[in-house]
C-alpha cells in the first residue's frame, strides 16, 4: 500500500529524516515511535505532501505522492488542530468533510451516531465553534472526520494526547475495530508505548530521523520498548 524508498529530508545542513526503504502493507495497523525531534511528524508531513522531500519518494497505492493529488481520495489525517475550520461548529466541518468525500448529510449523521459514546455529550448540538472547544474535544473531531467516507489510508500523529483516559480507552476500541473489520491502512504516531503496543501489529521506532527497530507487536513489545528507550 505504502512505499518509501530512500527519503530524506534536510533544513539547511540539518538532516531530520532518512528513510532507505521501508513498506506498509494495505490493511495494517502501524505505530511510529520516538522522542521529540525523531522524526516521526515529518515523515506524516511527507506523506500528506504538506512538505517536500530533500530526495527520494513515497508512493501510495502506486501513486507517488510528491508528483500527483491521485492519493488524496482515499487518505484521511489528523495531525493537529491546524486541519480544523475554527469557525465551524462540529456538525458544519463534519458535513464539510463529507461533501469533499462524497457523503450525504445522512451517511454522516449515520457514522456520527456510532460515535456517541466518544464524543460523550459534549460535541454535537452544543451550537459551538470549533475553535472555542477544548484541546481534547478537537481532538475527537479531528479523529473522526478522518474517518468520514471510509478512507483506505488514515493517518493520525500523537492522537491520544490531550485525551482524558475513558476517551482513550474508547479511542483504542475504535482502532481495534477498524483494523480488525477493515482493510484500513492506519498509521499512528505516539509517545505512549502502551497505547501503540496495545492498537498497532507493527511498530517502528525513529530515532534521530532513522528507523532502528521494526516490530511485529507481541506480548514482549512493551518491554522490548521500554528497554531501548532507558538505555
Amino acid at each position: 500500500m505504502i512505499r518509501v524508498e530512500n527519503l530524506s529530508k534536510k533544513y539547511n545542513q540539518d538532516e531530520v529524516l532518512h528513510i532507505e526503504h521501508l513498506e506498509i502493507p494495505k490493511g495494517q495497523s502501524f505505530g511510529l515511535v520516538g522522542n521529540n525531534g525523531a522524526g516521526k511528524t515529518t515523515f506524516f508531513s511527507l506523506l500528506l505532501d504538506l512538505i517536500q522531500p530533500t530526495t527520494g519518494h513515497i508512493v501510495s497505492n502506486t501513486i507517488r505522492i510528491d508528483a500527483s493529488e491521485d492519493w488524496k481520495p482515499f487518505t484521511a489525517a489528523f495531525i493537529d488542530e491546524s486541519f480544523l475550520i475554527g469557525y465551524l461548529t462540529a456538525e458544519e466541518y463534519f458535513y464539510f468533510i463529507g461533501e469533499l468525500r462524497g457523503q450525504s448529510k445522512t451517511a454522516v449523521d449515520a457514522l456520527l451516531a456510532e460515535f456517541e459514546d466518544f464524543f460523550q455529550d459534549e460535541i454535537l448540538q452544543k451550537k459551538k465553534y470549533l475553535r472555542d472547544l477544548s484541546k481534547g474535544n478537537q481532538k475527537k473531531v479531528g479523529i473522526i472526520a478522518a474517518l468520514i467516507g471510509q478512507p483506505d489510508v488514515v493517518i493520525l500523529d500523537e492522537p491520544f494526547a490531550n485525551l482524558d483516559p475513558t476517551t482513550q480507552i474508547r479511542l483504542k476500541k475504535i482502532i481495534k475495530d477498524l483494523d480488525e473489520n477493515t482493510e484500513t491502512t492506519i498509521l499512528i504516531s505516539s509517545h505512549d508505548l502502551i497505547h501503540v503496543t496495545e492498537v498497532c501489529e507493527r511498530i517502528v521506532v525513529l530515532d534521530k530521523g532513522e528507523p532502528v527497530k521494526d516490530i511485529q507487536t507481541s506480548q514482549a513489545t512493551l518491554e522490548e520498548l521500554e528497554a531501548y528507550f532507558n538505555k
